[in-house]
This record gives C-alpha cells, structure tokens and sequence, in this order.
C-alpha cells in the first residue's frame, strides 16, 4: 500500500510520517511505532518526541535513513485506544514505544510478538503486563515512573507548604482506577492530621466539577498524581485549582509550569531518553528477557514562587533549598 494511504486522522488519532528520501541509503529500514498519550502540537509530546530522536540518533539511527518512526498521538481517548493499537501494529513496526497503562495494555491485547518498551506506567506487574520487574517475560518491557512508597511524598509536601490543610483530595481517573497510590496516601493521612478522600473524573467537565464541588469547605488542599486525563487538562486544572484556592501538589513539573503550585516526581522526559536506549538494544537483536524493567533515577522538586504568592503561601525555606527549581 502507498505510503500517502496510511496517513491518517481518526478522531484525535493522527499517524505522522518522517520523510523517506533516501531512506534506503544506510541499509535495510527498521520501524518504530509510538503510541502516545498526548496530543500532537502538546509542548510534553515535542520535549519527549525529541529526546528519543535524539537519543537513537546518537545510538546510530537516523530518521529518513535506517529508522522511520510511526506516531498515533491518542489525546488521552481511553476508548478508542484499541483501534489506536491495532492501526499500529499493522504498520508492522519492529518494536512500539507505549505510553501509560492503557496503552501498554490495548497494545499486549493486539499483539503478544511485536516487542513494547513502555513508560509511564505505575505498576506493570500488578496490571499483568510483566512477570517481575527483573524477568519481564513476554514482549514487554519498560520503565516505571514509582515505587507505590513515593505516593506519600505528596501528602507530606503538601502540608509542609501548607500546614493548615485538613481535607484533601486526590483526583483520579474514573476510566483507569488506581488503588495502590491512594491507600498508599491514605495510609500515611492520619500521621500528618489530614482527612483524604479520591475525586474521579473521565472528562474536562468532570473534573471541573468534582474539584469545584470539593473546594466548597475549607482548608482543602489537592494531589494530581500521573495520568493522562490529568496530563491532557493540566491547564485546566492548575487554573481550578488556583480559582478554588487550593493549595495543590502534583506528580511533574509541567503542572507547576502551567501555574500549578508544587510537584515531585520523576523526570519523565528522562524516561523517554532511556527507553530510547532500549529501543537501540531491541533493534540491534537484545531479548527482553534481557531488559529489565527499571525504576526512575531522577525525581525533580519545582515550586512556582509565583502561585504560592497568589494563594497566600510563604514557602519555608527549608523546602527552597531542597528544590531542583523554583519559578518566579
């Protein structure tokens, strides 16, 4: 089929192509799809699309020469993330980049031989998609983004800007339930003074309605761990958050740039350089058996200086000097 035939856009999906100018210069083509769960023109998707380009080029792949590189960009539509998959696959790549657990998880149900390194997912054992950490087993394989222990770092950062927060809520994603992060925060609740209760949303409307409703009492603070609803409206609700007054923490830095308050987690950019990395050992002939799924080596504490004035906060500087960034 005509290159031109594939080139689609399928309600929010699109699959983009690299020139293939020459692309038989450097020897045989390899492929690499990437199912991400992002919007295309979304700052976070050119920073991650960037660095695995960068890091296969230094690895000797280069786009247009020996590797074109499939994307379908999926804007975080859990529902269609199966098709999503399966248009992937059929373009029969030699190894697929996944985002998140949905999509780690539409793309095992579509193909069990395809090699998948993913990242951003909480707990690939416990979803099914690994054996162990150490021995993925399968075809997959990938980095996650946390130790279910790190989830109480959140509470405690929270109350250490905020002291007076009694009540918190902890936004999920109704679509994608996440038990062990929340017992995790609940469990370490009662030790910090603080009432912590899950607020579940499936769309912006939701999610503008439950934090809302939740900021009608006082001394509310809000924990937005990772997800890609909560990626997607990141803007959105860093903005209720701010309208509401509440003092909020989040998993990444690209909340606090978009006016939210705090966050702490890993780099997830970082992620993506290594997963590049394994994707260079797969196309090279390395098993997955041999790819161990790794944890983060890099965690980012930022403070937006800026939205804690405008909440009323003054920082301590204890937790200044602890941080990797400070926006002003």
């Amino acid at each position: 089929m005509k290159r031109r035939d594939f080139i689609t856009l399928l309600g929010g999906a699109a699959v983009s192509w690299p020139l293939a100018a020459g692309a038989q210069q450097g020897g045989m083509m390899r492929r690499i799809g990437v199912l991400s769960n992002l919007a295309e023109d979304d700052l976070e998707t050119r920073s991650r699309n960037t660095v695995v380009r960068q890091r296969l080029q230094e690895l000797g792949w280069t786009e247009g020469r020996n590797v074109r590189i499939d994307y379908i960009f999926s804007l975080g539509n859990i529902a269609r993330l199966r098709q999503y998959a399966a248009e992937l696959v059929a373009l029969a790549p030699d190894v697929i980049l996944a985002t998140g657990q949905e999509a780690t998880r539409a793309l095992q149900q579509v193909t069990r031989t395809v090699p998948i390194v993913f990242v951003l997912v909480p707990d690939p054992v416990g979803a099914g998609f690994v054996d162990s950490l150490a021995h993925p087993g399968g075809n997959v394989t990938g980095f996650t983004p946390w130790e279910y222990g790190f989830s109480a770092k959140w509470l405690e950062l929270l109350k250490e800007i905020a002291p007076g927060v009694k009540r918190v809520a902890v936004l999920r994603d109704a679509a994608v339930p996440e038990v062990g992060q929340f017992a995790i925060i609940q469990a370490a609740a009662p030790s910090l003074g603080v009432d912590v209760s899950p607020i579940s949303a499936r769309d912006a409307g939701e999610i503008e309605c439950a934090i809302t409703t939740f900021a009608r009492s006082s001394n509310g603070g809000l924990i937005v761990p990772g997800s890609a609803l909560a990626a997607v409206h990141r803007d959105r609700i860093a903005a209720l958050a701010a309208l509401n007054k509440l003092q909020a923490v989040y998993v990444t830095r690209f909340f606090v740039t978009a006016g939210g308050l705090i966050s702490y987690g890993p780099d997830f950019v970082d992620q993506y350089r290594r997963a590049a990395s394994y994707i260079d050992r797969i196309l090279k002939g390395a098993k997955l058996a041999d790819l161990p799924v790794q944890v983060p080596t890099k965690y980012q504490l930022v403070i937006n200086l800026k939205t804690a004035k405008t909440l009323g906060l003054t920082v301590p500087p204890t937790l200044l000097a602890r941080a990797d960034e400070v926006i002003e």
